[in-house]
């Protein structure tokens, strides 16, 4: 009896056990043939080079027994191994857990492909091991501005005290440059602390930060809510009133309400923001829609504490919306075609001026999305 053909695709770029295991595990369907991500791939979703190379990646893949074929991925985004199905022709496409997603559900029910969801299942007597879990024991956190942003800044503030909310991630995920996820603030933390954060107090030590990144005359003072969502764990209200420092800040750790907000959060890949590009070169500032900003940020608060996901995604929204308005550069009208074709859901902005990520609040899955870890 002829064996099934089964494909399988990832960047395999920090191989474990767990990778063995899986592709072990897809063996038993059939023959495994392994599309793996380009290192141009890698650059687009992530905004950096992968730690090895594909050739090196291949290599590695290639010398593994259950591995029958290894290919470098044709495609780009996402679903990048989409058209590699005609030159396999496979009968399965295996997936674990966390590559689980409606889009290639979708693509395998067009294309008549039985689609398996592999869980984690470490080889006897080892960890389960997965490519975040290392890059969550191994990194940096990254944070995540929700609505109300750019009100941390002096000169919104002082038209009308407002507020906004940060979350502090876990580095599950590696964030494209210049995408509004404070790229350069943790690159400045590396510097000076390396891939560990420092022991003490989260807020003295995101003042120690916010110096570092803004000594005195730097053109453009990058926001304290980054150095803030970077350190301090949980979700955070952060509250302005014509100072670059918050005069409250408010944080919740409940476990419970991150994993919630976890479940509710997509993140859709744009474009970075292009070098050189000013998102602040024209302002239309005035009271009424700096109010209505800070507003959105204290709608985006009491909403996470309720566990409300179209309040949740209304005040991403209306943020959004004072955005275009106050700042009409920092939002790109591609993005916003992009943003278009998820209006059933309950509601989006962006993660950054100019590019970055869709950030979509809804209970259902959403198509390409990526998925964040909110450190508590």
């Amino acid at each position: 009896m002829k064996r099934k053909k089964v494909l399988v695709s990832g960047c395999f770029d920090l191989l474990h056990a767990g990778h063995v295991a899986f592709l072990e595990e897809a063996a038993t369907f059939g023959r495994v043939f392994v599309s793996l991500g380009s290192d141009r791939n890698i650059r687009l979703l992530k905004g950096r080079p992968p730690l090895f190379s594909e050739g090196e990646r291949l290599y590695v893949l290639r010398s593994l027994a259950c591995v029958e074929e290894a290919f470098v991925g044709p495609g780009r985004g996402m679903l990048d191994f989409a058209p590699a199905l005609e030159r396999v022709r496979p009968d399965v496409l295996v997936v674990n857990e966390d590559g689980d997603t409606a889009s290639k559900r979708a693509l395998c029910r067009r294309r008549g492909i039985e689609y398996v969801v592999l869980k984690r299942t470490p080889p006897p007597g080892l960890p389960a091991r997965s490519s975040s879990a290392v890059k969550e024991d191994m990194g940096f956190p990254y944070r995540i501005a929700l609505a109300g942003g750019w009100i941390d800044q002096p000169w919104v503030s002082r038209l009308c005290p407002g507020s906004m909310v940060v979350a502090s991630l876990k580095p599950t995920l590696e964030f494209q440059d210049r995408s509004g996820m404070a790229t350069s603030s943790r690159r400045k933390a590396l510097e000076i602390w390396g891939d560990r954060l420092p022991a003490g107090d989260p807020l003295r030590l995101a003042r120690i930060l916010f110096g570092a990144e803004n000594p005195p005359g730097s053109r453009y003072i990058s926001g304290s809510q980054d150095q803030i969502g970077l350190l301090v764990p949980g979700i955070s209200r952060l509250h302005y009133s014509g100072d670059y420092w918050p005069d409250r800040v408010t944080t919740t750790r409940d476990r419970r309400t991150a994993e919630w907000l976890e479940r509710v959060l997509h993140l859709i890949p744009l474009k970075p923001r292009p070098r050189g590009y000013d998102p602040i070169k024209v302002k239309h500032l005035t009271v009424e829609d700096v109010k209505k900003l800070g507003r959105s940020g204290e709608k985006c608060w009491r909403s996470i504490l309720a566990r409300d996901v179209r309040s949740l995604g209304e005040s991403l929204g209306e943020s959004l919306e004072c955005w275009a308005r106050l700042l009409p550069l920092t939002v790109d009208k591609a993005a916003l075609k992009k943003l278009a074709s998820y209006s059933g859901q309950a509601g989006a902005t962006f993660s950054g001026a100019g590019g970055g990520y869709i950030i979509l609040a809804s209970d259902k899955p959403a198509a390409e999305a990526l998925k964040v870890k909110v450190r508590v």
